[in-house]
């Protein structure tokens, strides 16, 4: 006979926990366990990242999950390691070879073509990702053996620097880091460079060391999460207003923010700002985002009063958070 289940009691959590996610996880599988840990009512990541890949995996909680956006939008910055001589039927090490071919490359040869790859470059999707052509994923008609026109699309990588080579063995591989903007694909970043060797090659490992402005250094592990109680957890957990790097801050009193809070636009002697956080003052509490024009600030995405409320409670509580918050 079973043993009946343990309902978990969920509770309202906002903000933002930087994950260092696990190799052989999904993005969706790390945000469960997560959101199981915290028992929070409501969770989503910023930006997928695969099984094989590991690193930096933003998790917004309740208020947090309206700005998730900014962050799937944002640069991002990645270590691959790129074995050359190989290819496989889908760009990485999960993949079967389907061909092999000799390396031949020198330093030099590999200095003017990863010269090449930097700056704005031209990429084809592969079928191997999340990527939907009509309402379904290329990766579904991938497993089917159906292959998909793509279009091409221009990304930008800002620098492609070599952090390793080893071009003599049997075992011939790269090891890149790559600052890029959205979109990019790093493994047929990887497959396109191998092309251009003329030997072919695949991925075989990925880290996400930065997205925007969260970076390696503030994440946590789920095993560093599993062996904490709940009050450390929480205290991992940064503000909503983290997700809002590069937005100027207005402050409103407690009369213009309620009015604020409710759709309604300020006047002020505000100069005109593309991208604003707005707060309250007493007590400090971020209440959304707006733009001013002509003085006046204008809402965009507004928390809710009992996300504000919630917010206010969640981080007034531990005394150490400032300490732990990066």
């Amino acid at each position: 006979m079973k043993a009946p289940c343990t309902r978990v009691q969920r509770r309202p959590v906002h903000g933002v926990l930087l994950l260092d996610k696990p190799i052989g996880l999904s993005s969706n599988q790390a945000l469960q366990k997560v959101k199981w840990l915290l028992r929070a009512e409501k969770a989503g990541h910023t930006g997928t990242l695969d099984p094989l890949a590991t690193g930096v995996l933003p998790i917004c909680f309740g208020a947090a999950t309206k700005f998730s956006q900014m962050h799937l939008d944002a640069d991002k910055a990645y270590q691959a390691v790129v074995r050359l001589g190989e290819k496989t039927r889908t760009g990485d090490a999960e993949g079967d070879v389907i061909e092999t071919r000799d390396v031949r490359v020198t330093s030099e040869d590999l200095t003017e073509v990863l010269k090449r790859f930097t700056g704005p470059i031209t990429q084809v999707p592969p079928m191997h990702s999340a990527l939907k052509k009509d309402g379904r994923a290329l990766y579904e008609y991938a497993r089917e053996g159906i292959e998909v026109e793509r279009e091409p699309r221009q990304v930008t990588i800002y620098g492609l620097k070599l952090l390793q080579s080893e071009l003599t063995t049997d075992a011939a591989q790269i090891e890149l880091q790559v600052d890029c903007s959205k979109g990019t694909y790093i493994r047929t970043l990887g497959e396109d460079i191998g092309e251009a060797l003329h030997c072919g090659a695949h991925l075989t490992a990925l880290r996400r060391i930065r997205t925007g402005n969260f970076i390696e250094a503030q994440t946590v592990t789920l095993e560093a999460l599993e062996a904490m109680d709940e009050a450390q957890r929480i205290a991992k957990v940064m503000p909503v207003e983290a997700l809002l790097n590069g937005h100027d801050s207005v402050m409103l009193d407690s009369e213009n923010a309620a009015r604020f809070l409710s759709g309604m636009r300020r006047r002020g002697n505000w100069a005109d700002m593309e991208k604003v956080a707005v707060f309250a003052t007493s007590p400090k509490a971020l209440l959304g985002t707006a733009h001013v024009k002509g003085g006046e600030l204008i809402p965009g995405r507004l928390l809710s009063p009992p996300e504000v409320s919630e917010s206010v409670l969640q981080f007034a509580a531990p005394p150490e958070f400032n300490e732990l918050v990066v």
